[in-house]
């Protein structure tokens, strides 16, 4: 039996897909580039040499006999992997394509908006889609291709990469503080309209350090809200005192439109944050060179 090179057979299968996609060899030549009867010789040398009929020819119809039907799904599975293969390759090549990335308001506004003009230049091919919002973009069902995810995260299937942590900070305006005074013990608080988070898992429950002994304080106050930059500017305005992501109002605080309250008392507790996708050999180099460059920026 004669041999014939991969990229032969691999053309073969084309034609072959097309003659029936198209219904006709004259209609598979105009969609390939090819005489009726190339197609027709080429659909011969296959049977030829697989040694049986696999479309029963009319002048009006192609019919597939078993074993055509066979060979095709075959064909089918072979040339998509194909294309698989070469867009990964061409991927890894030249990260291309759309990124879908979902990130808290605040913290997206605040820390990952500003890198991703640089981004962009480095990787003109790939469209960010990017999604401020502090609801939890589902990874696995498709949702975004990459999450930040603060906090401890679920067991899942998806990779995490931590990118960042964060503390928090007691802060107020000045003009709250003149006004209201300056709590000089935690418990102080209960005196002041403290602002807290809304989320579900978030309480008005703040933790302390105080003689070497962690505890936690229960507050109070008239407004809550859904992210840290909100909190931030209700206490700018000197509506009451918040404790949010050193993230939030790390500008502020070097402005002095805001300053440390109760530093003393800190417990120092962190919030890891994480990039959240779903990894393995065939991830999108768009996924990888996003993450990797986040990482590098963020720490």
């Amino acid at each position: 039996m004669q041999s014939i090179g991969s990229t032969d057979r691999a053309r073969e299968l084309e034609v072959f897909v097309a003659a029936i996609q198209s219904g006709s060899f004259s209609a598979a030549g105009r969609r390939l580039g090819l005489s009726p009867s190339a197609v027709s010789r080429t659909i011969y040398r296959i049977e030829a040499r697989l040694g049986v009929r696999l479309i029963l020819r009319t002048t009006r119809v192609l019919t597939l006999t078993a074993e055509g039907q066979t060979y095709l799904g075959a064909a089918r599975r072979i040339l998509a992997d194909l294309d698989d293969t070469e867009r990964q390759i061409a991927d890894q090549g030249a990260p291309r394509g759309r990124l879908r990335v979902s990130a808290a308001l605040s913290h997206g506004r605040l820390c990952i908006v500003p890198l991703l003009g640089q981004f962009a230049q480095l990787y003109p091919h790939i469209l960010v889609d990017i999604s401020l919002t502090d609801a939890i973009a589902d990874v696995a069902g498709g949702q975004a291709d990459v999450a930040i995810r603060f906090g401890i995260l679920p067991d899942s299937p998806l990779t995490a990469r931590r990118i960042g942590e964060t503390g928090r900070t007691i802060v107020a305006s000045p003009d709250y503080l003149a006004r209201h005074g300056t709590p000089r013990v935690p418990e102080d608080l209960h005196d002041h309209n403290c602002l807290n988070f809304n989320f579900r898992r978030a309480e008005p429950i703040w933790p302390f350090r105080k003689d070497g002994r962690d505890y936690a304080l229960t507050v109070n106050g008239s407004i809550e809200a859904n992210n840290g930059e909100t909190l931030a500017q209700l206490a700018i305005a000197g509506v009451g005192i918040t404790r949010v992501g050193n993230f939030s109002v790390a500008d502020d605080l070097a402005a002095g439109r805001l300053v440390p309250v109760l530093d003393a008392f800190n417990p120092g507790d962190v919030e890891q944050i994480h990039a959240v996708f779903v990894g393995g050999t065939n991830m999108p180099a768009r996924v990888r060179v996003f993450v990797d460059y986040i990482a590098s920026r963020l720490r």
